[in-house]
């Protein structure tokens, strides 16, 4: 349910441009990119978001930890890095593009420091998949609030959504689109490699890295979501683990989502040409 190192992928997450379950969405090609962006109607979302998809469900107030590490081979020295990451389904809601989305927010942290602290939303069609119309990603310097550079949103500056996942994933495929920002150079792309019952391997990539791509593969379990992920090849190079998935209360659930609710109004000042062009997050 995150999205995780934007060189590789960055956080999840789209219907297959050859989907199998026909719909107004689908259409078919081998290749992601720019020219084939997943046809997006606001029509086709209910007015009330929920996210009931068995690849990634989102019930308000799950909260999930991940655990594992980054290293980075840039430099030409491998440096490993431990790596959090704590995921909540707030039970907030936020219109994006005309669709009412939930709002997912993930803090990232790296050696026991915060490092980003994102919000991301999120909506079901009615065709069942899952997508990802937004992030609105704020970044910090040893602990400290340095900007959100790569925030996206759909509709807006040329972005556009794209399938978080599937609704009837299947291997053999075509590649499809995530979600693309080309004012920050951002496309995600996935390909289902694997489906084994209860099980599901996605192979994400950002094709506008040439030759340096990175890959990540995301596992997935059915009723449970993301479990897993692994990479492969580029300079970032990041392994995570589920430690454990809980259900908040209702006072802390009310919690998240004061503090997710933070985040948005601060959004507004850092980003008014963009994120600022949003309606406020609201209780859904």
């Amino acid at each position: 349910m995150f999205r995780i190192q934007r060189a590789a992928f960055t956080c999840l997450i789209a219907l297959p441009l050859s989907f199998l379950a026909a719909g107004p969405a689908a259409a078919g090609t081998a290749d992601c990119g720019p020219g084939s962006l997943p046809e997006f109607n606001a029509a086709d979302f209910p007015g009330h978001p929920s996210i009931d998809n068995k690849w990634l469900p989102m019930e308000p107030g799950t909260r999930s930890e991940f655990s594992g590490t980054v290293t980075d081979l840039s430099s030409g020295t491998p440096e490993t890095h431990e790596h959090r990451v704590v995921s909540i389904v707030t039970g907030l809601t936020k219109k994006i593009d005309g669709v009412w989305t939930v709002v997912l927010w993930d803090r990232d942290y790296s050696d026991g420091i915060l490092a980003e602290s994102e919000l991301a939303f999120f909506a079901q069609s009615k065709h069942g998949d899952v997508w990802l119309l937004g992030e609105y990603p704020e970044e910090f310097d040893a602990g400290r609030f340095s900007g959100a550079p790569n925030t996206f949103i759909s509709g807006l500056d040329g972005a556009h959504g794209g399938f978080a996942m599937q609704a009837h994933p299947r291997e053999g495929t075509d590649a499809y689109t995530q979600a693309s920002a080309p004012s920050i150079d951002f496309l995600d792309c996935a390909r289902v490699v694997d489906r084994n019952g209860s099980t599901l391997k996605i192979d994400e990539f950002n094709p506008l890295d040439g030759a340096a791509v990175g890959h990540q593969q995301k596992y997935y379990r059915a009723g449970v979501g993301s479990y897993k992920v692994t990479a492969s090849g580029g300079d970032s190079q990041e392994v995570l683990n589920l430690d454990r998935t809980v259900t908040l209360d209702a006072k802390a659930l009310a919690s998240a989502n004061d503090r997710a609710k933070a985040q948005d109004r601060h959004g507004y000042k850092v980003s008014p040409d963009i994120y600022g062009q949003t309606p406020r997050a609201v209780e859904r």
